[in-house]
């Protein structure tokens, strides 16, 4: 079977960018070139991931009013009081539930329907009760409750083991919507294993206030010039009598070039957002979007981060570590959404959040230093036009330490949750939405075939 150079390249790994850094002069690689895509879709999407680092703890972002007696009673000194709840109708559970205090403007997106809660998700090999788990009888996740092992099952959608590609680049590599060449992926956040495919790579960008024309600027101003110093060496590189490593170089170090030129303006928004990190990693994602029709981009997917969720002490309740983290969640969401409607495409965007994991029920540490230790299946936001918004998705654990849905069991118990939904239902959602055909899917996530119900119908 003949192999093209780029899967040669990828087969020995990051040569290539080490042979790019020299090529360029040691300058700074932001970039990397997609494959230019056939003919695809005629209509605009795009998908946003926020992974919230660390492991938010869900049970303070979703709580039951109904059932507030028992969950009081567990969180002790982490519960929220109830009086100070912001409360959400859930239909699909007949029942009233709170968002925690300082998440008013996501309170008031799920009222309008443009907000759902995917409940108790995480990563599974397959389906696993209780009894499979304390028995050791069903396949676990690779190295549960460990950070980095959960981000990159979050972020592969994969729970067995560690594999060199993320769903979001397994996406991009099923849609290829980009008629000019322009990266459908867009990380924001820094390169993650999230946005890489094995057709497809993304391009990396700086957050706002960094303007959108210079964020992929070449550090000399002659540099893109044709006759340029830097144009020629790439010329150079590129020729078939140059090391196959240096041609690949050369290709990366033009893609850079274009991808520059690509972006020639930094559009202007009306929509004011907080100056926080994770608020100007969306902005720069709104300002993207704006520049889409003349990227040539029918299909978008961004990356974009919020760390100092390890909450193991002083995790805080309503002011602190935490509750702090939560307002900017809140803050930067609803500004972001505002522009999504000020562009005219708020039906055609989908925001979601994911995060290593939840965080045990029952408090650690004592005094003034209480927090929560690693768990596992944990609640998530999706927020847009085209989400069936005002509702619950998947099953509610029971809030009970040694219940029916702890992981943990006896006098020792915890209340970390086992996932009633897999990553793979979650993500597998969000990618039939986005395009990928129903046979197409498994291409994206390997293991979803082990689930009965790949789509969870969170969206419209």
């Amino acid at each position: 079977m003949t192999r093209s150079r780029r899967d040669f390249l990828r087969d020995i790994g990051c040569g290539a960018l080490t042979a790019t850094a020299i090529a360029a002069g040691a300058r700074d690689l932001l970039s990397f070139g997609a494959l230019a895509a056939a003919a695809g879709p005629t209509d605009y999407r795009a998908l946003v991931c926020i992974f919230l680092f660390g492991g938010n703890d869900a049970n303070n972002m979703v709580i039951p009013v109904d059932g507030y007696a028992a969950y009081a009673a567990a969180r002790g000194a982490l519960a929220v009081p109830q009086t100070q709840l912001l409360s959400i109708s859930v239909p699909s559970a007949a029942g009233t539930f709170g968002l925690h205090p300082n998440l008013g403007r996501l309170q008031t997106l799920w009222q309008a329907r443009r907000l759902a809660v995917v409940a108790n998700v995480g990563p599974l090999v397959a389906p696993l009760t209780r009894a499979q788990y304390q028995s050791n009888s069903g396949a676990k996740p690779y190295q549960l409750f460990s950070h980095s092992d959960q981000q990159t099952e979050w972020q592969s959608g994969y729970a067995t083991g560690p594999i060199p590609t993320g769903w979001g680049g397994r996406l991009a590599d099923a849609v290829q919507a980009s008629s000019g060449g322009f990266p459908t992926v867009a990380t924001i956040a820094g390169l993650t294993l999230f946005s890489l495919g094995t057709r497809s790579s993304p391009v990396a960008l700086p957050a706002a206030p960094t303007a959108l024309n210079r964020a992929l600027a070449i550090q000399r101003g002659d540099d893109a010039n044709t006759g340029s110093a830097f144009r020629q060496l790439l010329d150079l590189g590129a020729a078939p009598t140059s090391p196959l490593l240096v041609q690949e170089a050369a290709d990366v170090g033009r893609r850079l070039i274009a991808d520059s030129k690509a972006l020639s303006a930094d559009p202007p928004l009306t929509t004011v957002f907080p100056n926080t990190s994770l608020a100007n990693q969306l902005k720069q994602a709104a300002k993207l979007m704006a520049l889409r029709d003349g990227l040539g981009l029918k299909r978008q997917i961004f990356f974009c981060s919020l760390g100092g969720f390890d909450t193991h002490s002083s995790q805080g309740v309503t002011g602190g570590a935490q509750p702090d983290l939560l307002t900017q969640v809140n803050d930067a969401m609803g500004a972001f959404y505002d522009a999504t409607v000020e562009l005219g495409i708020a039906s055609q965007v989908t925001t979601f959040t994911m995060s290593d994991f939840s965080r045990t029920l029952k408090p650690a540490g004592s005094g003034g230093a209480v927090g929560s230790d690693h768990a596992w299946g944990g609640h998530h936001f999706v927020m847009g036009g085209a989400v069936a918004g005002g509702d619950f998705y998947g099953t509610f654990p029971t809030l009970a330490l040694n219940g029916p849905n702890d992981a943990d069991s006896g006098s020792g118990a915890r209340g970390r949750w086992i996932p009633t939904t897999a990553v793979d239902q979650y993500a597998a959602t969000l990618a039939l939405w986005f395009g990928v055909s129903p046979t197409d899917l498994p291409t994206v996530l390997p293991n979803i075939g082990r689930f009965a119900s790949p789509n969870l119908n969170f969206m419209m």
